[in-house]
């Protein structure tokens, strides 16, 4: 009793902290940023940790005002900081944003930080450049469901280290190619998950036609639903300017537009590094989803039936059970960032949120080696999951990012007992559906559930159920 009475008093400080009115501003300020937070430095570990992440989390469930700099006049919801054409008609809409007042107002299910329902759908421009729409037209954006956010601290450091290894795979190659003048080709492996193959020229050049599930420069992108976003912090920067109109200084500030007040709406500097670091240590910081064991004799009997049917059919070649884990150390900002999104280059050090000290971490099971055993059943690897036959999954038109259309990163089934609705567009309503509505490179296994005995598919269900969210 004590260390919780501790706990819910340091998170009270914490709120406290967040919530304190900047100098001049009475505590009922209509401001929802209450505070200028600086930068981290050094390692985060334990209760420093928690303390930093409650800040984050403040933000997350934040409501911008138009005092905080919500709404973007003059700029687009372009990832690249991009002038609108025109003035913006509305300070709201649906399609191309601001759309949201909160991070929390779609990853809100069960709790902050998780999914959210077909009413909280976004709209998925290719981001790049001029864009700027107004319109349904699936040509300029796809519709996409929200996902949850726990985990999401582990999956970035699984693609972290993924990408190492293919990195340091092409190297040897190129080395070894080189040195004997002759071609040489490398199979692309990490963690047990294979992406198909490059052939290392000795003129330094490198034939990437073999390459199978992530992009040409080998980097591993475990967010959004194409895997096209590298980091929990480029996807925050992202985010805050397409969503609320906020926007962080570290990609629509002076340093890369010229001016402090890019979108035009009177407030300069809507939002500094510290903050933006703040809500990537409270996301980075969730907990993983858990296998979570139903009182239920029959459920039990059931789901104990159904992990086995899940193997049986195949499954498991996609939805891996578990990936390895070298280190819990995360740090910010990441080793992969490009322009645009704060980079380890840019800061005289990496501030290291140590999530092995953490409690949850404590429970993860590790292997032989030590490594920690993520529990995500995902492989982190884009698949095509979609044909003329089953195209229910291939439901957009426009390739974000370069990413075919019917071509879409493995869900990681963990917390899906908790993420109803299901499909990138969140249009499905059960598990049963979206099971059958796998083609493309999953249609074998759509197959093998279709093919099941009533008692077999309805088990498979019952396990599935058991894969939640804990608050």
């Amino acid at each position: 009793m004590q260390t919780i009475f501790a706990a819910a008093m340091l998170a009270a400080a914490a709120i406290a902290a967040v919530g304190s009115a900047t100098a001049g501003e009475p505590p009922w300020s209509e401001h929802a940023i209450k505070e200028t937070i600086p930068p981290a430095a050094g390692t985060l570990s334990g209760e420093t940790l928690k303390a930093f992440a409650l800040k984050g989390r403040a933000l997350f469930t934040a409501r911008f005002t138009v005092l905080d700099g919500a709404g973007r006049p003059d700029a687009t919801q372009a990832i690249v900081p991009t002038a609108a054409r025109r003035p913006a008609e509305h300070a709201f809409q649906r399609l191309a944003g601001p759309d949201s007042n909160a991070c929390s107002s779609c990853h809100n299910e069960p709790v902050p930080g998780g999914a959210g329902g077909f009413v909280s759908n976004a709209f998925v421009s290719e981001g790049f450049e001029s864009a700027d729409f107004d319109t349904l037209d699936p040509q300029f954006s796809n519709e996409r469901g929200t996902v949850h956010l726990f985990g999401s601290g582990l999956v970035e450091l699984l693609a972290r280290e993924m990408t190492q290894d293919l990195q340091a795979e092409r190297r040897d190659a190129l080395r070894e190619a080189r040195k004997g003048g002759q071609p040489v080709k490398q199979a692309l492996q990490s963690k047990g998950v294979t992406f198909g193959e490059i052939t290392a020229l000795p003129d330094g050049s490198v034939d990437l036609s073999g390459v199978d599930g992530v992009d040409g420069d080998l980097v591993v992108r475990p967010f959004s639903q194409k895997g096209v976003m590298t980091s929990l912090r480029q996807f925050t920067d992202n985010a805050l300017n397409q969503h609320h109109g906020i926007e962080p200084d570290e990609r629509w500030g002076a340093r890369w537009t010229g001016t402090a007040d890019f979108d035009g709406d009177g407030h300069p500097d809507e939002l500094g590094e510290g903050a933006v670091s703040a809500l990537v240590a409270f996301q980075a910081s969730l907990p993983p989803p858990v296998e979570q064991a139903p009182d239920d004799p029959a459920w039990q009997a059931a789901a104990k039936r159904g992990r086995k049917v899940f193997a049986d059919i195949g499954c498991e070649s996609c939805h891996r059970p578990a990936l390895p884990l070298k280190s819990l150390a995360f740090a910010d900002p990441g080793p992969l960032d490009m322009a645009g999104t704060l980079r380890a280059g840019d800061v005289r050090a990496p501030t290291v949120y140590d999530l092995a000290s953490l409690a949850w971490a404590k429970s993860l099971p590790r292997n032989d080696k030590g490594e920690v055993m993520v529990p995500l059943f995902g492989d982190m690897k884009r698949h095509r999951i979609a044909d003329t036959q089953t195209a229910a999954l291939g439901n957009e038109t426009l390739a974000q990012r370069f990413v075919e259309r019917d071509v879409f990163k493995t869900a990681n089934l963990w917390g899906i007992a908790d993420t109803a609705p299901y499909g990138h567009r969140g249009d499905i309503t059960t598990l049963d559906e979206v099971i059958r509505a796998h083609g493309g490179e999953a249609e074998k296994g759509s197959e093998a559930y279709a093919a099941l005995p009533e008692s077999d598919r309805s088990a498979l269900i019952a396990w599935l159920k058991t894969l939640r969210i804990e608050p």
